[in-house]
């Protein structure tokens, strides 16, 4: 993994210092064409020797409406240059930059129930001042979890899930 972060950082640079203010807008389609090119199927189509770079742009910009031009431009590039495999790290490293400008972590909240408005505004509240940052969620349902929720920020987890605190008395117990 270290080759593609390596491969990766001087296209997400790049493409933080050229979009200036307009950061979000080009999160949004560079999280976009990312998910396009992690597709298995899209990979080979393109790693295919009798596909030229216009026909895998083609594909891509059809599957993708309304890019604007910057992105376009920069999946031409990626594409002329044989990094759309890189893509999708291309885009995490983006949002890496972009959040530390902006001060704030991406934050993965797995629960075993959705969570919505009110709560998740109160679970919001109590992440940002336990971790001390600006806190950009996405919640993902895992019924695993039985009840509570496990959180995810970069390297570190909060687990207050049931199935963590059954997993904690279970060692307590057998130890």
């Amino acid at each position: 993994m270290a080759e593609l972060a390596t491969i990766a950082r001087p296209y997400a640079e790049a493409l933080f210092k050229t979009a200036g203010k307009d950061l979000a807008g080009t999160a949004t389609w560079l999280d976009e064409l990312a998910a396009i090119a992690s597709n298995v199927q899209l990979q080979h189509y393109a790693g295919n020797p009798s596909v030229t770079s216009a026909q895998t742009f083609e594909v891509i910009s059809g599957v993708a409406k309304n890019m604007p031009e910057a992105a376009k431009n920069f999946l031409r590039a990626v594409i002329d240059n044989g990094r759309l495999s890189v893509l999708p790290e291309i885009a995490s490293q983006f949002r890496v930059l972009k959040n530390t400008q902006a001060g704030s972590s991406d934050a993965t909240v797995y629960s075993a129930f959705a969570l919505e408005g009110a709560a998740l505004a109160d679970l919001a509240t109590t992440l940002e001042k336990r971790f001390g940052r600006k806190l950009n969620l996405k919640v993902e349902l895992e019924p695993e979890l039985i009840g509570g929720v496990r959180v995810v920020v970069g390297d570190e987890v909060l687990d207050t899930s049931v199935k963590a605190r059954l997993e904690q008395m279970k060692v307590a117990l057998v130890s």
